[in-house]
């Protein structure tokens, strides 16, 4: 089971803190993605991580102001989001799959446990 939490309302230049916590399954090394869908599109990856390396990747649209990162004592991921734009507004979700090829490429079809996803809004 995955729970995000953090969304909210925020102005244009500002920033959140998104969390997911993970219960219910072994959480060791993992691809760990954070996607988000806009309103009319399809849900994309923006920040993705190996937990345990720490190795990330993010999509060019995100790049230099978002982090994700991860707190394994807490089987917790984390996005920070910086200098927010209105084309950020989206529901923002995590994702888990325990198979990690590929992690940098997969869709949302290949991830095995999902959160209920958080509502992010820049205006």
């Amino acid at each position: 089971q995955l729970v995000e939490s953090g969304g909210g309302l925020v102005q244009p230049g500002g920033s959140l803190r998104l969390s997911c916590a993970a219960s219910g399954y072994t959480y060791n090394r993992q691809c760990m993605v954070w996607f988000r869908q806009r309103p009319g599109k399809e849900r994309e990856g923006v920040a993705r991580l190996l937990t345990g390396p720490g190795n990330t990747y993010y999509a060019d649209s995100v790049k230099g102001r978002f982090t994700i990162s991860q707190d394994d004592a807490k089987s917790t991921v984390y996005l920070q989001m910086n200098s927010l734009k209105p084309e950020d507004t989206a529901m923002y979700y995590c994702a888990a799959r325990v198979e990690i090829i590929s992690c940098w490429s997969l869709g949302p079809a290949a991830f095995d446990y999902w959160g209920q996803g958080t509502q992010v809004t820049v205006s």
